[in-house]
């Protein structure tokens, strides 16, 4: 049951902070975020990491007392006319490190829909490489988490409702990203009825549609409070991912806009309290 900020489960993309992974774990513990979710670190991105780098970060966040949420992977970021099998080499790896960090979740998308084409007519294809990548899970642990972005397969309520019940898969679940959705003109009240009972993360980020820019939690036209009063009541115990992708209004430095940021949030989640 919800008790109040203080009991959130906070993670973040932290290579918006820095791309120096001692940066990031310091903004981290001065902020009271106590997991990430690792996307990227030293210039170069999650899966193009070798092992003994993996290793190294957990070291140093183990040092710092923070934890993994989810590897930020770009799986699913990729064109439906590409090689497949990169993309099971991809989650092979991500499924790798995400054990070496106890990282419970991988997020992924769900394929780029060709400009100009109607996303039914990929459909078929977007199930059959999905349920690919969830049955190489299926192996594992690990859950696959994935992200409503604009431009792919799942960019609506109504097609991330359909993968979830298609693969019917213990290992696929969804993130909800309230910005992208506002971004794309959807209903967001109505798609967390139809999502709430398959949502097992949620990305941190708010969007002005009249301004149109990504803003602070709370700040924009994302419904997180009604929303995030809702799932805690219903006994949401998951992790509150910042993704803060704001610009230089709100700080001249990464750290300055995460620390925005979390500002943002905390508000909201004082507000449900």
């Amino acid at each position: 049951m919800w008790e109040g900020a203080e009991m959130a489960l906070l993670s973040a993309f932290a290579d918006e902070i820095s791309q120096d992974f001692d940066e990031q774990l310091a903004v981290l513990v001065e902020t009271g975020v106590t997991h990430v979710e690792l996307r990227g670190v030293w210039g170069k991105n999650v899966l193009k990491l070798e092992p003994r780098e993996i290793r190294d970060v957990r070291a140093a966040a183990d040092a710092e007392g923070i934890g993994f949420s989810a590897i930020g992977s770009p799986l699913g970021k990729f064109p439906l006319a590409g090689e497949f099998n990169e993309q099971l080499e991809g989650v092979r790896r991500a499924l790798e490190y995400a054990q070496i960090l106890e990282a419970p979740y991988i997020r992924l998308f769900s394929y780029h829909i060709p400009k100009g084409d109607d996303a039914a007519d990929h459909r078929a294809q977007v199930m059959d490489w999905l349920g690919q990548l969830s049955a190489e899970a299926e192996k594992t642990d690990v859950v696959l988490a994935h992200e409503n972005e604009s431009g792919i397969y799942g960019d609506t309520g109504a097609r991330c409702l359909d993968l979830i019940e298609t693969l019917g898969s213990d290992s696929f679940t969804t993130i909800f990203d309230f910005s992208n959705y506002a971004v794309g003109g959807e209903d967001l009240l109505a798609n967390w009825e139809s999502l709430k009972d398959h949502t097992s993360y949620f990305h941190i980020k708010d969007f002005d549609c009249e301004a149109r820019k990504v803003v602070p939690a709370g700040d924009g036209d994302g419904h997180l409070e009604p929303i995030l009063r809702d799932a805690y009541a219903r006994g949401f115990d998951g992790f509150l991912s910042l993704e803060p992708h704001l610009k230089d209004e709100y700080g001249a430095t990464g750290a300055e806009r995460f620390r925005a940021a979390v500002g943002g949030l905390n508000r909201v989640l004082a507000a449900i309290a």
